[in-house]
């Protein structure tokens, strides 16, 4: 697990430093300020790699580059090893363009899983990937992580040993109706996920039988039942619904594969899983968006009872903010914000306390969001302007009656707001 993160002339930031929860870590802020950027730095400190040069066809897990090029860089994590917590540090050679660390690293017990928000996923397992830079003499004998493309997710993995090109993983679409078929473990697991993750008992995800697609697809593809819809193939289903059983075959496939490597080698499987997950939300309808971020803290459970899960999650989303509300604790959860700040502007971020807001529309005028309402743009500039008018001592009624109109075109006639401004309006002797 990762207790500790400190940057210095990293990333969009001159620093930044975070002191991690040992359940959930919340990352709010706007676009471009480094959300996916740090989930990206937190993902290298716990494996050694970047996912884009394992997979040279990903889109995101760029290695992270220094915010000066002029000044060194500096990545300084704490992770809990095998015999406690240990901090380690990593500095940018600028000649060989990569991440050195130095020693102190401590081995990592635990699985990572990292889901893109592209969709791709980023696994990293202690039984079968090594913690190794470029050169070293292990570099051959252990793969340093599974980077899946949104593609590979789906249609398998391959990779080339001794010259031949071998398969990896084979894929969502032939392990799952491959599990179905033979009724094994992993059917039991897989579903059982899909029902954890799904938002309740009246939109779970169940599982249908193996069918075909075409006469020229030899493959058996997996399908869900629906109420709406019956049996219909997990290509046909929506983004939001793929993307959940992407997560839930991940993690099955994973911690399949954990177990059978660790019997092989003749070790416990771990009890420990870090997800870091980026814009969580990501395709999802809101009553997903309301269930989701609980579904992913008890996930744990439904691949063992005693399975400790660390979560690192980006959103941007007031929905996600205000599900954790019955349930987050200081001692075990944290949100950090990223704002900009400063002159000349810069990326800042900061652990705020989490203060529950009762309602989305009160997390989209909080910290998190930092917008002046929870209206439309228009909606919005119409009240800000009322809100001036307002202060002013003997505004002229025919700028009041202007501002007005601007309301009437912009607000709904519910609006709570025309409580405070009609009654205004009445008292300079306009008609509302």
């Amino acid at each position: 697990m990762i207790k500790r993160l400190k940057l210095d002339n990293v990333g969009p930031a001159p620093e930044m430093e975070l002191d991690f929860a040992r359940r959930l870590n919340l990352v709010t802020g706007d676009n471009g300020l480094g959300k996916s950027f740090l989930l990206d730095v937190v993902w290298w400190a716990l494996t050694g790699c970047w996912p884009k040069e394992v997979n040279r066809h990903m889109m995101s897990g760029h290695p992270a580059r220094p915010h000066d090029a002029a000044v060194s860089a500096t990545i300084t994590p704490t992770l809990l090893g095998r015999t406690g917590f240990a901090p380690f540090s990593a500095f940018y050679e600028r000649r060989d363009q990569r991440w050195k660390r130095t020693a102190g690293r401590p081995a990592i017990p635990g699985i990572v899983v990292y889901a893109h928000a592209d969709g791709s996923f980023s696994v990293w397992d202690p039984a079968r990937n090594y913690w190794s830079q470029p050169g070293d003499a292990t570099l051959e004998e252990r793969r340093p992580a599974y980077v899946f493309t949104e593609a590979e997710v789906w249609d398998g993995l391959r990779d080339t040993v001794d010259g031949r090109s071998v398969p990896v993983c084979f894929g969502l679409l032939y392990d799952w109706s491959r599990w179905i078929q033979a009724s094994d473990d992993n059917a039991r697991v897989m579903a059982s996920a899909l029902r954890a993750l799904s938002p309740g008992p009246a939109q779970a995800i169940e599982p249908g039988a193996p069918m075909r697609l075409s006469v020229y697809d030899a493959r058996e593809s997996p399908s869900i039942t629906t109420d709406y819809a019956g049996q219909v193939p997990i290509i046909h289903a929506s983004s939001g619904i793929r993307r959940i059983i992407a997560l839930a075959y991940m993690l099955t496939w994973t911690w399949s594969e954990h177990r059978i490597a660790s019997e092989l080698r003749g070790d416990d499987p771990s009890r420990k899983v870090i997800m870091l997950f980026d814009e969580v939300e990501s395709h999802l309808h809101p009553r997903w968006q309301r269930s989701i971020l609980k579904a992913l803290r008890d996930v744990g459970s439904v691949l063992q009872d005693d399975v400790d899960v660390q979560l690192v999650v980006s959103t941007h989303s007031p929905l996600v903010l205000v599900s954790a509300e019955p349930w987050f604790e200081s001692e075990k959860d944290a949100w950090f914000d990223l704002d900009v700040e400063g002159t000349p502007p810069r990326a800042h971020l900061q652990r705020r306390i989490y203060t529950p807001h009762g309602t989305t529309g009160s997390w989209l005028t909080s910290e998190a969001f930092d917008l002046a309402t929870d209206r439309s743009l228009e909606a919005e500039q119409a009240i800000l302007r009322a809100r001036g008018i307002l202060r002013q001592t003997e505004p002229p009624l025919q700028e009041v009656m202007k501002v007005h109109d601007e309301l009437r075109a912009a607000l709904p006639d519910v609006d709570r707001f025309w409580v405070r401004w009609n009654a205004f309006v009445e008292d300079r002797g306009g008609t509302p």
